[in-house]
């Protein structure tokens, strides 16, 4: 199914997409219509322009493909799929996400990764391929996060308060040197180069959904973030 989004409100778009028998819908005019694919599963959504606040909320094994830039709190609390933004993300990306996969091309705000966990055999993963916000990681409590600034953004790679209540999960920034003023309770290490593993792996998945080369990705160290043993914030949430 191919939709005319120009003209349409978020609720008329939602409601057409929900209803279409189609496995993949076609998105076309996309103007900032929000919730598209929220709670949706076995679907292939791909979207031309730009979606509003809350992409993929609640989603349950859907594809969602977007030639463009995308709003603030993609995939919040999703439980499964992918979510593909071929531009920059706003602010939250991954709210609470339990599960799946975000992959944005560009940079993000934010906040990225802020309450996301990991379940039993859920473990969910956001990359940014340029570079993100404040706030990275808050409260992360499972899941990884891979940060690559591709373009070498001379502001850095990561803005402040990167891992403010990190209790879980861990993150990979694509780094030779440890960012400043991290917050005492995580931990960072040089970890050089990733040429095996789960986050090479996800990262080469990372490289195909945008046809990079993941062996330029690769080629350059990373540092690897984590919660010391001794975080005060581990006593206060359960651990799955």
């Amino acid at each position: 199914m191919h939709i005319q989004a120009g003209g349409l409100d978020y609720r008329n778009l939602n409601e057409i997409v929900r209803i279409s028998s189609d496995r993949e819908v076609v998105i076309e005019g996309c103007m900032g219509q929000r919730y598209i694919g929220a709670g949706l599963s076995g679907r292939e959504i791909r979207i031309h322009g730009t979606p509003g606040n809350a992409l993929g909320a609640y989603l349950d094994g859907c594809d969602v493909y977007v030639d463009g830039n995308a709003q603030d709190a993609i995939g919040d609390t999703m439980n499964a799929g992918r979510i593909i933004v071929n531009g920059n993300a706003g602010d939250a990306v991954g709210y609470a996400m339990r599960g799946g996969k975000i992959f944005i091309r560009g940079d993000a705000g934010y906040r990225v990764g802020i309450h996301m966990k990991a379940y039993r055999e859920r473990k969910p993963a956001i990359v940014v391929g340029g570079v993100v916000g404040s706030f990275l990681g808050e409260y992360q409590a499972g899941g990884v996060i891979v940060v690559l600034d591709l373009n070498r953004d001379p502001l850095g790679i990561v803005g402040n308060f990167c891992g403010t209540g990190m209790h879980g999960g861990e993150m990979y920034l694509r780094c030779s040197e440890i960012p400043a003023a991290l917050p005492a309770q995580v931990r960072a290490e040089k970890v050089g180069f990733l040429q095996s593993g789960e986050v090479a792996d996800l990262l080469r998945e990372y490289c195909a959904a945008f046809g990079l080369d993941p062996v330029q990705v690769l080629s350059e160290p990373f540092v690897r973030l984590t919660p010391d043993s001794g975080n005060p914030y581990r006593q206060l949430y359960t651990n799955n």
